[in-house]
């Protein structure tokens, strides 16, 4: 056989045992990015906020037209400001869970973290509890109190819902934000809301709603989002 033709026929050879390598390699490839590993949560830092975190955290805010005012939380109870904490709910993440007898309220995280806020709740008599889910959410809203609470209180006749309810603004009980809790499609009228009176946090004085510092409540709004699961414990 003449030289040439042999090494013209190993040379094909070769190229070929390239390719089929060249194709391999890329069978892996595609092997290796079809199946990536599992991400591994990562669990945040779990630290009590510091003396300047606080301060940011609790100072004055200007939102939606409206200066909400610093809170003097050295004058509450310390357990009861916005920290990240080791989630003891065991919801699964996302979850918004209301531990009604410690006043806390809780944004569960991946990773075995959750968001804890103080809260203040409804007094006895007034106490929801059960699942829903969140189902609207509002800046700023009108109040509207419910037929129930005005023939109690006959002097709110002027903000029912047949009179438009409350302005939005910062005397209203609602705050800066309002969460809205639905059952069964149906709504609960309970509601997660900002309030302006700090004093009230950890304390039992709402008609069943969940109330947060305007502070707080604007911060949980960022992170629950539409129909998120929220369950109520008493």
């Amino acid at each position: 056989m003449p030289t040439e033709i042999v090494t013209t026929r190993r040379a094909m050879l070769a190229g070929m045992a390239s390719a089929t390598a060249f194709l391999a390699g890329c069978a892996t490839d595609r092997t290796r990015i079809a199946n990536p590993p599992a991400p591994q949560p990562v669990m945040r830092p779990v630290n009590a906020p510091t003396e300047a975190e606080l301060a940011v955290m609790y100072g004055p805010v200007s939102d939606g037209g409206f200066l909400i005012p610093a809170i003097p939380y050295q004058q509450m109870d310390p357990k009861y400001y916005r920290q990240r904490v080791i989630d003891p709910t065991g919801a699964a993440p996302g979850t918004v869970v209301v531990d009604t007898p410690n006043r806390f309220l809780y944004v569960v995280e991946p990773g075995g973290t959750a968001m804890r806020y103080g809260v203040g709740i409804g007094r006895e008599g007034f106490a929801w509890q059960g699942e829903g889910v969140i189902h609207w959410r509002q800046p700023w809203p009108r109040w509207k109190p419910p037929q129930e609470m005005v023939a109690r209180q006959p002097e709110l006749q002027q903000y029912s819902i047949e009179n438009g309810g409350m302005e939005p603004g910062l005397k209203n009980p609602l705050g800066a934000r309002a969460l809205y809790i639905f059952q069964n499609n149906q709504d609960t009228l309970y509601r997660l809301h900002g309030n302006p009176d700090w004093r009230s946090i950890g304390k039992a004085v709402s008609s069943g709603c969940v109330r947060l510092i305007n502070q707080d409540v604007i911060d949980l709004y960022e992170r629950v989002p539409y129909h998120a699961r929220i369950v109520v414990r008493q």
